[in-house]
């Protein structure tokens, strides 16, 4: 199902606002929370990473791989590979933000995975995971029969799409978690640094948005027949 305006637009829409997500998430960790790193004494700068690598590296990224088939002047074999690759990207990341969280807690005496934000968080991981493995196997190597896979393209699209939301709507939690905890630290709740944390999360969801709008806008060019199994399915028109 398609809406009837065109992608392309849309996609340049995102690119924008996924770069002004990144730049918000780095000025939050670094100008009012420290910096970055993954050995230090002040172990709130191990945490920082957790921010920045599941915003850039899982949410952004992540949506950059689901729009690449309809933001990408190349072949389709070619975007074929650019989506494989860019999902693994986030994956890595998006593994080594949710490390970085449980270093922080661990070297800090905090429990571990008591929160709801966590809980979701691993259950998004790990289907992120499940998702892109069984399409290695199934889509690129070493594939499965076309039956087999035109049958499952539509549901690869709408698990690839659910799980995507599920991850916004997580990283917009775990902003509000994080702010909370500053905020009962004696953080000012209409200081400018509570102001960029929500703003930062809005700016999240609205690129989350834009993803799932550019999935279900018409694609540049009109596709030529289908000749095989992701010919219209890997660009979800399958939804």
């Amino acid at each position: 199902m398609a809406v009837g305006i065109n992608a392309m637009p849309v996609t340049f829409a995102a690119h924008v606002v996924a770069l002004i997500a990144a730049i918000m998430v780095l000025v939050w960790s670094i100008s009012f929370r420290g910096g970055l790193a993954w050995e230090a004494e002040n172990k709130n700068l191990i945490f920082n990473l957790h921010p920045v690598l599941m915003l850039i590296g899982f949410i952004i990224l992540g949506g950059e791989a689901i729009i690449s088939y309809k933001s990408l002047p190349l072949e389709k074999p070619v975007k074929k590979i650019i989506h494989l690759i860019l999902h693994a990207i986030s994956l890595s990341l998006g593994i080594w933000g949710i490390c970085a969280a449980f270093k922080n807690h661990n070297e800090s005496g905090i429990p571990n995975l008591y929160s709801l934000h966590s809980w979701i968080g691993i259950g998004v991981i790990s289907l992120y995971a499940f998702q892109w493995l069984y399409s290695f196997i199934l889509f690129f190597y070493p594939g499965g029969s076309p039956n087999l896979r035109s049958g499952l393209l539509p549901w690869h699209a709408l698990l690839g799409l659910f799980v995507y939301v599920l991850a916004v709507g997580n990283a917009a939690l775990g902003f509000l978690e994080k702010l909370t905890f500053l905020e009962s630290g004696k953080l000012d709740k209409y200081g400018t640094e509570a102001f960029l944390v929500n703003f930062t999360a809005i700016v999240t969801i609205l690129f989350g948005a834009l993803v799932v709008l550019t999935v279900s806008a018409k694609s540049p060019s009109t596709p030529s027949p289908v000749d095989d199994d992701d010919e219209t399915s890997y660009s979800y028109s399958a939804i």
